[in-house]
């Protein structure tokens, strides 16, 4: 029965069951994605009632009241003797000789909320966590590090993982057992966190021994099977060519042709999939496969218009939500990641570069529009999430999921008046019952009766064409409506904000930002925008960037040692920097420089690199620890591949240094290509039996196999319109194996940039013709092209048939 609790972990060994360092769970690289789904599945079919932060009556203040996160401060007031992850509690664990129960969270995880009214709240359970247990809370946005090693840990041992993650801790920090949600009393088929308490407890007075050695093997046993999946064998460093069609055949398997996506309900966003179908549609049309190119584009661009058209695409406001319920992407879980916004921006922007229709440059301006409205600091910092769960009204004693979007039919008709409503209520399927009928997915315990998530059915064109009306009379009606809508919406008692700002989903969205800049003023001359569009000039987008980056230089860099921190919320965390924050920020970098032409992001960008690699390299090993190793209680250093809901660190290495590589020249191009050859080749079984774990990674693989990278090399005054006009052109296709290169031989820093980093570019802007006020040379396999002067004869020169140079 034991066992049946999920009280694995140490005490397998009461129940006669030992962990397998040989299991499947470990040969398995979708296990995360897989994970994720399994874990969504069964909170939206085992949800109680939709219940989150409720008014707090008690006058308890724990150690959590001097912390910054927002989810430790939200749980500042428990009976709960929460402390932070650190010494204290360590100590306090050793002296007492007490287990430790951590909890690890985030401060717009629903879920979360609801474990911490039924259970922190509670004061019988809080007197049975202070009596018996070192209790300590981890924000896991703050502290990636401590929760991937107790992830890891939960979901090997028991088969799934997801947040609260709830996981018993021996003194020296050794996992016992854990699991993620338990209501306070035994229901739902799931151990009363009561009953988990009471026999921890007993097991950990009548077999501490035990529990402790296991806790030991138990790590070791992760450890091992960790390095054996995440180290390269010299024998085997030949990298599968066919990387991304294999990857791309793998996911086509499970693509959804009839509402989108790729496998089933509940469906998340996973934009690194779309990118790679439409990469591997632009290498396809390059090898004279349109056909095949023309399936791997649909597949892509039908599954962004669905994801669009959906209820998961916040139509009032912009954005996205986190996930849908439904395989319809109708009914989503409200809450907004930031890191997200930054990547679903960046693949309806990589849309509209290869289709031009902008359809899709609208919604990459909707998700910016809507971050530079709600989440950016007056400094610059872009926030980190907003919750999905908010009170219904002011005053509510409660909270539930969705109540700041969803409508009823009489609210839109009271605030449009019946001919806009009419058209309004028609177009994004409102009833006055309610809509969530469209998958028995959508709202099975009846959340959502009488409420309507907005969806759009149909297209606007195939809308406006059956009233009979132009698409942009019937558009400005649409926008006129979504902005009263909003703003009777702004009345209602906001979600919680988390104001965190994690350097690495910065660095998303900064991409998406600073690319935004040029591919958007390729849209037609005359485009209208309607609400919560603004129609913003592009070049606001790179100043958007331009100021997140400064922020973080400002308050998160240590310019003594190059060093960065992870986050900052009123002062910069206590974690450093990780992986992802190093190789995230420094992508952001280089296409800053490459869209922007400031020689400073580039700059910076290499010594960031610098940083990465004395930090988390392994330099006899290859690829990327995702932590620098300094800190003793982080007992699991990783080697991430998994490309999932964020790249994984290492994906997006292997590009920022097969970018560098092309930018710098001699012996620091050859460092940098040899880093990503090693790093790709510790992925290697990864890469030739389950690609589709690694749709980035795949393409990283074929980036480097890559005949020979354009160089795009613009010389002139970058103040000049007529430069701008060559970065325009420059960046007119898409294609992931371009360097663009801006240097002005007028400006000193960049003449002694260049000189230093790669005394081609400098020899080049020396010599290039004076007569016009841009020039462009175009290099691939050691030679370049004659000075171009015409923007219409580089964007001619730059298309793929044309580049026999």
């Amino acid at each position: 029965m034991f066992c049946k609790l999920l009280l694995v972990g140490a005490l397998q060994s009461v129940c006669g069951k030992a962990l397998n360092p040989t299991s499947p769970i470990y040969q398995k690289p979708l296990v995360s994605h897989l994970i994720r789904k399994e874990t969504a599945r069964f909170i939206h079919f085992s949800k109680v009632s939709a219940m989150a932060e409720g008014t707090n009556m008690h006058n308890h203040a724990n150690r959590l009241s001097k912390e910054h996160s927002p989810y430790l401060l939200q749980h500042a007031h428990n009976p709960v003797d929460w402390y932070p992850w650190g010494e204290e509690a360590f100590q306090k664990a050793r002296s007492k000789g007490m287990p430790i129960f951590l909890s690890i969270g985030y401060s717009t995880c629903h879920w979360c909320h609801v474990m911490e009214v039924e259970s922190f709240e509670n004061e019988e359970v809080a007197e049975m966590l202070n009596d018996w247990f070192v209790s300590i809370k981890v924000d896991r946005e703050e502290r990636p590090d401590v929760d991937k090693v107790y992830m890891t840990y939960v979901q090997a041992v028991y088969g799934g993982g997801g947040w609260p993650l709830s996981v018993f801790l021996s003194p020296d920090l050794k996992p016992l057992m854990g699991g993620t949600y338990f209501p306070p009393d035994d229901k739902y088929g799931r151990p009363g966190f009561k009953t988990v308490l009471r026999r921890v407890k007993e097991a950990w007075d009548t077999k501490r021994d035990m529990l402790e050695r296991s806790g030991i093997s138990t790590i070791q046993q992760l450890s091992d099977a960790l390095s054996a999946t995440a180290s390269s064998d010299s024998s085997d460093r030949a990298l599968p060519q066919n990387a991304i069609q294999r990857c791309a055949d793998q996911l086509a398997k499970s693509y959804d042709a009839e509402y989108g996506g790729f496998g089933s309900a509940p469906k998340f966003p996973r934009p690194v999939e779309i990118q790679l179908f439409l990469y591997q549609s632009k290498r396809l049309e390059e090898s004279g496969k349109p056909h095949e190119a023309k399936k791997n584009l649909d597949m892509a661009c039908f599954s962004l218009q669905c994801m669009a058209r959906g209820g998961m695409h916040e139509h009032i406001g912009g954005g996205f939500h986190r996930y849908s319920v439904d395989e319809r992407w109708h009914v989503p879980h409200f809450e907004k990641m930031l890191y997200d916004q930054g990547q679903l921006a960046n693949v309806y922007l990589d849309a509209f570069e290869i289709t031009k229709d902008t359809f899709y440059s609208s919604v990459a301006r909707d998700v910016l529009d809507y971050l530079r409205r709600d989440m950016i600091d007056a400094g610059g910092g872009i926030y980190s999430a907003e919750d999905a769960d908010s009170a219904e009204f002011e005053g509510a004693s409660r909270k539930k999921e969705g109540a700041f979007y969803i409508w009823t039919s009489e609210e839109v008709d009271e605030i449009l008046g019946a001919h806009s409503a009419s058209l309004f209520k028609d177009h994004y399927y409102v009833k006055p019952g309610g809509n969530c009928d469209l998958s028995r997915m959508s709202d099975p315990h009846d959340e959502f009766k009488g409420k309507n998530v907005l969806i759009e059915r149909e297209s606007l064109p195939e809308r406006a064409s059956k009233l009979g009306i132009s698409i942009d009379e019937y558009s400005d009606i649409l926008g006129t409506s979504c902005q009263k809508l909003f703003n009777v919406r702004s009345n209602r008692p906001r979600p919680h904000l988390d104001d965190k700002v994690i350097v690495a989903w910065n660095g998303l969205a900064m991409s998406a930002f600073a690319r935004a800049s040029v591919i958007l003023e390729a849209e037609p001359e005359g485009t209208k925008f309607h609400f919560p569009v603004t129609g913003c000039d592009p070049k606001e987008y790179m100043e958007v960037a331009e100021k997140a980056a400064s922020f973080i230089r400002s308050n998160l860099y240590i310019k003594e040692n190059h060093r960065l921190y992870h986050s900052f919320r009123n002062g910069p965390s206590k974690a450093p920097g990780f992986l992802d924050d190093y190789a995230f920020l420094i992508s952001a970098l280089l296409d800053m420089y490459e869209f922007g032409g400031r020689t400073e992001w580039l700059s910076w960008a290499i010594e960031l690199q610098a940083t990465q690699d004395e930090l988390f390299l392994d330099k006899e090993g290859g690829a990327y620890f995702n932590t620098p190793g300094e800190d003793p209680s982080i007992l699991l250093r990783v080697k991430e591949d998994y490309d999932g809901a964020e790249p994984s660190g290492n994906s997006v290495s292997a590009i920022n240094l097969i970018r560098l590589s092309s930018m710098v020249g001699d012996d620091l191009s050859t460092y940098y290509r040899q880093n990503a050859e090693h790093l790709l080749a510790v992925f290697n079984k990864r890469l030739k039996e389950f690609p589709m774990a690694v749709p980035l990674m795949s393409c990283a693989v074929d980036m480097l196999a890559y005949p020979s990278r354009k160089q795009v090399v613009l010389v002139g005054d970058k103040m000049l319109p007529e430069f701008h006009g060559m970065v325009r052109a420059a960046h007119a296709t898409s294609d992931l194996n371009k360097t663009v290169i801006q240097i002005d031989p007028s400006n000193k820093e960049d003449m002694e940039f260049w000189e230093a980093k790669n005394q081609s570019i400098a020899l080049m802007a020396e010599k290039s013709p004076k007569v016009s006020k841009a020039v462009a040379l175009v290099c691939q396999n050691f030679t370049c092209s004659a000075p171009l002067v015409d923007p219409d004869a580089l964007r001619e020169l730059l298309l793929p048939q044309q580049m026999a140079i």
